[in-house]
């Protein structure tokens, strides 16, 4: 049987449907099934309109969703909750745009022309660059005064709460980020000296 339905009107009326929409529908009433096609098919129309790029897989996704909605209505299981019919359309489009859009991507012709992309992700530097940092940084830290030090530590290394830092220094919360200013700026001046950050 044809699926009619008529173009996206620029107002839409949403409508709710209950267990008599969906058993006439079911049973093949022309008059529900006309109503059908032409109230989902331009629901759907202005779905896959924002979503697809040519206006040929828009027609086919709403055919094959409408069709499919229809199959499983007339199937042994058919919908089982009515009141939710609209949501139930909606998720079985959803399904058939991407069963379309997988098999438009497959048969996507390749540019034989079009050069390998550089993998970015593998620096095999990166192994002699870490150990070569770990060792400034581990020298850095042992020149520091001990006060700066613990606190670096305890702060980035054992990320301690700031709560505990200040109770085991002996400092308030305003106090303690005047001595990680600190810290940070002798290890900085420290680093620097050790050839880092150059």
């Amino acid at each position: 049987m044809p699926l009619l339905y008529h173009k996206a009107q620029v107002s839409l009326t949403f409508q709710s449907f209950d267990a008599e929409y969906v058993r006439r529908l079911t049973q093949g009433d022309a008059g529900v099934e006309e109503h059908f096609a032409s109230y989902f098919g331009n629901l759907l129309f202005l779905k896959l309109r924002a979503r697809l790029r040519s206006r040929p897989l828009i027609e086919d996704v709403r055919q094959e969703t409408l069709m499919r909605v229809l199959l499983i209505l007339r199937s042994k299981d058919g919908v089982v909750h009515p009141e939710r019919f609209g949501a139930f359309v909606n998720a079985v489009c959803n399904n058939v745009m991407m069963e379309f859009c997988r098999a438009e991507g497959r048969h996507d012709p390749m540019d034989d022309n079009q050069e390998e992309p550089a993998d970015d992700s593998i620096n095999l530097d990166a192994p002699l660059v870490d150990v070569d940092t770990k060792r400034q940084v581990a020298q850095v830290m042992k020149e520091l005064p001990d006060k700066d030090r613990r606190i670096l530590q305890e702060i980035f290394l054992e990320e301690l709460d700031k709560a505990e830092i200040c109770r085991r220094h002996n400092v308030d919360a305003n106090y303690l980020r005047v001595l990680l200013h600190r810290a940070k700026a002798r290890f900085r001046q420290l680093y620097r000296n050790h050839g880092g950050d150059r």
